[in-house]
């Protein structure tokens, strides 16, 4: 007994800084030389549950901008946890080089396992390898970024007034959702150059200091920015999917620091569009790899079989899936779906059944487990990722069916249900509901009058019959006015 607590990473469930750097060499070895991740270099922080709420209502961002949504959202966190009504992450996680993951002080040493696993590992090798985000994000200059904005931001409210500031970002977060590039991507300079050009701007407010302008921008542009700006309204094709972009450098009456702020939210909302899209992917490749690696830790004796069934405890509850009419219900679980899937292909992989040689003849029997969940995570979104490799297994064990909703019709039809043509249905409807068309609204700017009366005018592509609710529609087009200027008017059309 003596000999085999010797060899565990923890005797018992008090966490220690040694205790949890012993844990996190072990996990790293398993994570590389096993698994064969790729990651991240790791930062582990520890905080308390009132800086974890902190996190929480900034997005999970280390450095952030203040403005009264973040406080707003603090304070609901705050009495919903301290009520009893919802629990709190063990960990939060940043898409950034360093990967950082902040851990609670009040998980247990089994937990804070997990979580190394789960977030420094599983969710660090998707940030670094998946091609959305090797796209779209650059995990090495947001941290800088964020520092410049929140300094920039800081003193524009400082020089101009929080009202001033607090108009043009609450007009700008308003259009977060449709102020992203999806199709192209974003004009950018190399990394190198765009982390230069951040320290440069950085390094100028530092040093440039005068008793009444301190550090910002003149007030108004001079003639160079101006025409760099006018030739790139110039070179924007109609229809534009990404109205912050075009307002920043369309709009007739922004001052240069409202541009920048501007470009500062669009920036931070193309940061996060990755993960809005990978949501099952993400949490599925986190959970199988910390239910692997923990799993591979007992078998090597390293945890004891109490830190086991703890973690088990835990693992479960995460991936609990309720029923459609049960209370707690409220969608598909993304780890539920996201780990039932991984767990899928690895026994396709190693244990295909005759039906899953017919569905998945590239895949099944190879053995090869590790490379095929690796070439996934890497080459796909949750849309193509479960259109690709939901099995008719995964669907029996969720007990999925679909639905035909008619909106003319009294009544609704199952339209899918468990045999060969039904599983390729359900398998197509599921998939179709991860694609943010169906959740986001897609307006376009489609024409400016910048000769004339200035009039922005907007277009919104309507699917499936979803018209804009009025109420939301018009208090969204004052913000946009905000911004612009001058009237904006916003024309509804079928897809």
């Amino acid at each position: 007994m003596s000999n085999s607590s010797t060899s565990l990473l923890y005797p018992d469930s008090e966490w220690t800084f040694d205790r949890l750097k012993t844990a996190y060499d072990a996990i790293e070895d398993i994570a590389l030389n096993d698994l064969g991740l790729k990651v991240y270099t790791n930062q582990i922080e520890i905080i308390s549950s009132e800086q974890m709420l902190d996190a929480y209502s900034s997005h999970g961002m280390p450095l952030m901008y203040k403005h009264w949504s973040f406080g707003k959202h603090f304070a609901r966190d705050q009495m919903s946890y301290q009520k009893g009504w919802s629990g709190l992450a063990y960990e939060i996680v940043i898409n950034s080089d360093p990967c950082i993951a902040y851990l609670m002080e009040e998980n247990t040493m089994t937990m804070q396992a997990l979580v190394m696993a789960h977030a420094s590992f599983g969710h660090n090798h998707f940030f670094k390898n998946n091609y959305l985000f090797r796209q779209w994000t650059d995990a090495e200059a947001i941290l800088p970024y964020l520092d410049f904005s929140k300094k920039y931001i800081a003193k524009c409210e400082d020089e101009y007034g929080l009202e001033e500031v607090e108009a043009v970002l609450d007009a700008a977060h308003a259009l977060m959702d449709q102020s992203v590039f999806r199709y192209n991507r974003p004009p950018r300079l190399s990394e190198a150059d765009r982390i230069e050009k951040i320290a440069a701007r950085i390094k100028h407010e530092e040093t440039s200091f005068n008793d009444i302008w301190r550090t910002l921008p003149n007030t108004e542009e001079n003639e160079s920015e101006k025409e760099e700006r006018q030739a790139e309204v110039r070179d924007i094709k109609m229809p534009e999917e990404n109205l912050l972009y075009f307002i920043e450098k369309a709009s007739p009456v922004l001052r240069p620091w409202q541009r920048e702020l501007v470009r500062i939210v669009r920036n931070i909302a193309q940061y996060f569009y990755p993960q809005k899209q990978t949501k099952v992917m993400n949490e599925g490749c986190a959970t199988f790899v910390h239910h692997y690696i923990m799993n591979e830790l007992y078998n090597r004796g390293q945890i004891s079989e109490g830190s086991i069934m703890e973690f088990l405890h835990s693992h479960s509850s995460v991936v609990f899936q309720p029923d459609f009419d049960d209370q707690r219900y409220s969608g598909i679980n993304p780890y539920a779906l996201g780990f039932a899937m991984m767990e899928d292909i690895k026994r396709i992989c190693t244990d295909p059944k005759p039906e899953d040689r017919d569905w998945f003849p590239d895949i099944a029997g190879c053995g090869d487990w590790r490379s095929i969940l690796k070439d996934a995570w890497a080459n796909y979104r949750d849309e193509s990722f479960i259109l690709q490799y939901l099995s008719p297994t995964v669907m029996r064990d969720m007990r999925m069916f679909a639905i035909g909703d008619d909106s003319q019709e009294s009544h609704v039809e199952i339209s899918a249900i468990h045999n060969e043509h039904g599983f390729r249905r359900v398998r197509q409807t599921l998939s179709a509901m991860y694609d943010l068309g169906m959740h986001e609204p897609n307006i376009q700017v489609v024409g400016a009058d910048l000769e004339g009366d200035r009039t922005l005018r907007l277009q919104h592509m309507v699917h499936n019959d979803r018209l804009l609710k009025e109420e939301t529609s018009e208090a969204v087009l004052t913000h946009i006015e905000t911004l612009w200027g001058y009237d904006v008017i916003i024309d509804e059309r079928p897809a």
